[in-house]
C-alpha cells in the first residue's frame, strides 16, 4: 500500500507546489484517488500515475482547492475513451455542479460515472475482498470528511514442506488458508499453526482532510499505520490556523500520538511559507517519524 503526493500546498498554488491530490495505491490492480485540485493532470502525467486504473475518486470537501481539477480529469479519461466505472464520493453538492460543467459544454461522459454522496456520519463506502474504505466527519469551515482506508491481510501462507512432512492432500490447503487445522483419519488435530505460516498484515492508511485540531474523529484512525493531517500553518500562527479551522504541524503531531499511528505525513501547506522542511522540524520535536511530503514522492504505508 502506496500513497503518491500529487498536490501538497492549500487554497494557493506556489513555491511549485500544487494544490491537494492523492493517488494510494491499494495493490496493481487499483488506484484511490483522493482529492483533485486544479494541475492534476499534468501532475500524473510527470509522475507516471496510470489513471486508466484510477476506480474510485474520494473528494473531501467542496473548497474550490481539493476538487477544480475534477471536470479536466473526467472529461480527459472520456477522450482518451474510457470505458472502466468511476465512483466519485462526494460532498451532496458535487454532482449537480458536475453536471452543470458537462452540460455547458455539450460534453456527454461515455463510461459509466457513479456519485456517491457522503453522510455526515461514519460510513463504510469500498468494501472488497482486498481493501476497504470508510468515511469520517473532521470539523472545517464546511462540512469536510477523512478517508480510513484498509488494505486487508491476505491468507495465511502453506508451509509446503511441512504440510508434506504430515501428509496434508492438497484438497485441505485452501481451509489451511484460512486457518483451519486438520484432522487426519485416525483422528489426530494437527494444528495450523504447525502447517502455515503468517499471511500479511492489514495496513491501514488515514486521511485526515482539511480541520482544525480537535480529538472528535480520534476513534476513527487509533492504530492506523500512515496518517496524513494537513500542516496548514505553523505554531507561531496557531491562533490563525484556529480561526481559520485548520491546523498546526506542531498539533498534527500531538494528534499521531493520541492516534498511536506509526508515521505521520504532512501537507496542505500555506503559500506563506516557501520552505516545507520546517514543518517537519516542527512535528519531529514530539513525533520523530514524520515526514513533510514532498510532491512526487511515494510513500509505503
Amino acid at each position: 500500500m502506496k500513497v503518491s503526493i500529487l498536490g501538497n500546498n492549500s487554497a494557493l498554488a506556489a513555491f511549485g507546489r500544487h494544490t491537494t491530490s492523492q493517488v494510494v495505491q491499494v495493490d496493481d490492480e487499483t488506484l484511490c484517488m483522493i482529492d483533485c485540485g486544479e494541475g492534476v493532470q499534468e501532475q500524473i502525467q510527470r509522475f507516471g500515475i496510470r489513471k486508466n486504473k484510477i476506480a474510485y475518486i474520494f473528494i473531501s470537501h467542496m473548497h474550490g482547492d481539493h476538487y477544480f481539477g475534477l471536470p479536466g480529469l473526467l472529461n480527459s479519461m472520456n477522450l482518451l475513451g474510457r470505458t472502466a466505472p468511476l465512483t466519485i464520493f462526494c460532498p451532496d453538492e458535487l454532482p449537480a455542479i458536475m453536471e452543470a460543467i458537462f452540460k455547458a459544454g455539450d460534453s456527454h461522459i461515455q463510461f459509466p460515472l457513479t456519485f456517491f454522496k457522503l453522510s455526515e456520519q461514519d460510513e463504510c463506502l469500498v468494501n472488497t475482498n482486498r481493501f476497504s474504505v470508510c468515511s469520517f466527519p473532521v470539523e472545517h469551515r464546511i462540512p469536510s470528511y477523512g478517508f480510513l482506508m484498509e488494505k486487508k491481510s491476505r491468507a495465511r501462507k502453506i508451509n509446503v514442506a511441512a504440510c508434506e512432512s504430515y501428509q496434508i492432500p492438497y484438497t485441505h490447503y485452501d481451509a489451511l488458508k484460512e486457518g483451519a487445522d486438520y484432522i487426519d483419519e485416525e483422528g489426530n488435530t494437527i494444528l495450523n499453526k504447525w502447517l502455515t505460516d503468517e499471511g500479511t498484515a492489514p495496513k491501514k492508511y488515514a486521511f485526515c482532510a482539511d480541520t482544525l485540531f480537535t480529538t472528535s474523529f480520534l476513534e476513527a484512525i487509533t492504530g492506523c499505520d500512515t496518517m496524513y493531517h494537513e500542516s496548514t500553518y505553523l505554531e507561531i500562527d496557531e491562533s490563525k490556523a484556529a480561526s481559520r479551522y485548520h491546523s498546526t504541524a506542531k498539533q498534527a503531531a500531538q494528534l499521531a500520538i493520541l492516534a498511536k499511528t506509526k508515521k505521520l505525513l504532512l501537507g496542505h501547506y500555506s503559500s506563506k511559507y516557501r520552505d516545507v522542511r520546517v514543518f517537519e522540524e516542527e512535528a519531529r520535536s514530539i513525533f520523530p517519524n514524520t515526514f513533510a511530503t514532498i510532491e512526487g514522492v511515494t510513500y509505503e504505508v
